[in-house]
């Protein structure tokens, strides 16, 4: 059980940063440049474009603590 507990924490982590960084952080950046390079501006995509950027941190967390809590409970468990 500690090495499924253990895979499942390092997985976690790794798909916290993917959703954090990569998918919020540098997609939110990415949506608001082709947002605003588009012929007829949309605000929509714009405003995505900056939650996401704005909530990177809180997304890419929650990605993480789904796999690495009970990652971290199979771990402990004896």
């Amino acid at each position: 059980m500690k090495a499924i507990g253990g895979i499942l924490v390092f997985v976690g982590i790794i798909v916290g940063l993917y959703v954090g960084v990569w998918w919020a952080f540098i997609g939110g950046i990415i949506q608001i440049i082709n947002a605003v390079k588009a012929t007829p501006v949309e605000a929509m995509p714009v405003a995505i474009g900056i939650a996401k950027i704005v909530f990177s941190g809180t997304l890419g967390f929650i990605a993480g603590a789904v796999l690495c809590i009970p990652g971290m409970f199979l771990a402990q468990y004896k």
